[in-house]
């Protein structure tokens, strides 16, 4: 998943106009004259350590003098040398933003997934119109609705080199894999009577290591993928009505935010992630590290009613909170990771979230992981139209297929090339991974080891510091959550003997 920061900007403040509003408040001295400086040094040499004038002359008669203009008090001077931008801090090697220092514009900053096993530094923090910091506090305030900006959140704690100027990085995976020219050849190919083969531009190539790594579509799970779309379209007839019966409709932004409020007072999350709305993702949300601070991208076409939360649970509740346990471990950073020979944390990452996606939903179907997984298995030996045409069997409006189709063949320039991008086969094949072996696994301890495979639950169970790690409000009761991992199994007609026979 990756954020394509939608209707993102700079809240840029120029730092001639900062220095302008401060020097209004700021009311130098008046010069005081070589009489009046000489006086003030006798009255000090007078006074005693203890700031109590010395006895002078007995009948001498004291001076009334004129009582000086208010002032401010000292706590709220800004003495000019300290303005944010000025030379002087410059001459000092301060690290300022663009936007302070009156310098050109800020850069993109870079952008790190939390899906990730570590969290790295970042550029400088990007602010969106469609942002709000879901970060007020509980109690008397809480019920005012104040929330504090974005950058007042507590940061995601840096490596050892985060004092450091960040390096400049490559914009995230699926941010650089969106097209630039996305609309139009969408637009080209609904006028083709869906013929027309994509041809897709972008801002830089990715390497080709990283699509090579992509490249391979799986067919392990294919029967389970098409048997869970076949139990939803004998049920509801279709996805479209499966998505109206069970989804809801779309919610406005004001019940966004309400909504995610609400959910980060369960996981006692609130005041640790901004919140940002978009019309431009590919996937459904993304939860992203930015400037050290997490945030979190929904998009605003998948933020259903009775899905919101889902979405929640998989984004907050599953790679939010294992990614803040993560930090705490002694397998934090890449290199301890490779030192105690870690598995992967996908496809258990991923796996684990998409659960939690349907976990408490009374039709708990994993028809998105499903189709997920077959689009990109036939996109490997189709071009774009034909797996257009293809995946009709499952799924009628042409703008969903579109979304299904770009997504399995992102990162292709030429689309009347087989080929795929065959990251979105993680989701069920963790899934099923995790069903298949769920009796035997801690979940508690697994989200509180953070971003590490089931596989190696057991091993770092000893070394793990577990004073501070979190766990989500539903998965506190690990009887209750396997009732609800089993109703999933039925409800999508999966078969355990067959689970069993796949994954020894």
């Amino acid at each position: 998943m990756v954020l394509d920061s939608g209707e993102v900007f700079m809240d840029q403040v120029e730092g001639a106009s900062i220095r302008d509003r401060l020097e209004l408040d700021v009311r130098p001295e008046p010069l005081k004259t070589a009489k009046a400086q000489q006086s003030n040094v006798a009255k000090k040499e007078k006074a005693s350590h203890n700031g109590v004038a010395s006895p002078t002359g007995g009948g001498q008669a004291v001076e009334r003098r004129p009582r000086a203009p208010l002032r401010r008090p000292l706590s709220m001077e800004v003495p000019p040398q300290r303005l944010r931008g000025s030379k002087e801090a410059a001459d000092r090697g301060v690290l300022q933003p663009p936007w302070r220092s009156g310098g050109p514009a800020a850069p993109s900053p870079p952008t790190r997934s939390l899906t990730s096993p570590s969290f790295g530094a970042s550029g400088w923090m990007r602010r969106s119109e469609s942002t709000c910091s879901v970060n007020y506090p509980l109690g008397a305030r809480a019920g005012k609705g104040q929330m504090r900006p974005a950058t007042s959140l507590p940061h995601i704690a840096r490596g050892a080199g985060g004092s450091a100027r960040p390096t400049p990085t490559r914009p995230c995976l699926l941010v650089a894999l969106r097209p630039l020219n996305l609309e139009q050849e969408k637009q080209t190919f609904f006028q083709s009577d869906y013929k027309y083969e994509p041809q897709f531009e972008y801002t830089q190539p990715e390497p080709r290591s990283v699509l090579d790594k992509y490249r391979e579509g799986s067919g392990l799970f294919l029967e389970q993928a098409v048997g869970i779309m076949e139990c939803v379209l004998r049920k509801f007839g279709s996805y479209e009505n499966f998505e109206e019966v069970t989804a809801g409709g779309v919610l406005p932004k004001s019940q966004v935010w309400a909504a995610v409020r609400k959910y980060l007072q369960k996981e006692g999350c609130v005041g640790e992630v901004v919140v940002r709305l978009s019309e431009e993702l590919l996937s459904q949300a993304v939860m992203m590290v930015e400037s050290c601070r997490p945030t979190l991208t929904i998009n605003l076409a998948g933020a259903r009613q009775h899905w919101l939360e889902g979405m929640l649970r998989h984004e907050i509740g599953t790679h939010y909170l294992r990614g803040v346990n993560n930090n705490l471990q002694p397998w934090a950073s890449a290199e301890a990771r490779k030192q105690l020979g870690l598995k992967p944390a996908n496809p258990t990452e991923e796996g684990l979230a998409s659960l939690h996606s349907v976990l408490l939903r009374k039709q708990p179907y994993l028809w998105r992981a499903a189709l997920l997984y077959y689009t990109v298995y036939h996109a490997s030996s189709m071009s774009f139209s034909q797996l257009f045409s293809h995946i009709a069997r499952f799924v009628q409006d042409p703008d969903v297929r579109w979304e299904y189709c770009l997504r399995a063949k992102r990162g292709q320039t030429d689309t009347s090339l087989p080929g795929c991008f065959s990251k979105d086969q993680v989701y069920l094949d963790g899934i099923l991974r995790i069903l298949r072996h769920r009796r035997n696994i801690d979940f508690k301890m697994l989200t509180s080891l953070g971003k590490v495979s089931f596989e190696d639950v057991e091993r770092l169970r000893p070394l793990a510091a577990l004073n501070r790690t979190r766990i989500p409000h539903f998965m506190r009761d690990q009887e209750r959550y396997l009732q609800h991992l089993d109703h999933i199994v039925a409800v999508n007609e999966l078969d355990d003997p067959t689970l069993e026979q796949l994954l020894p």
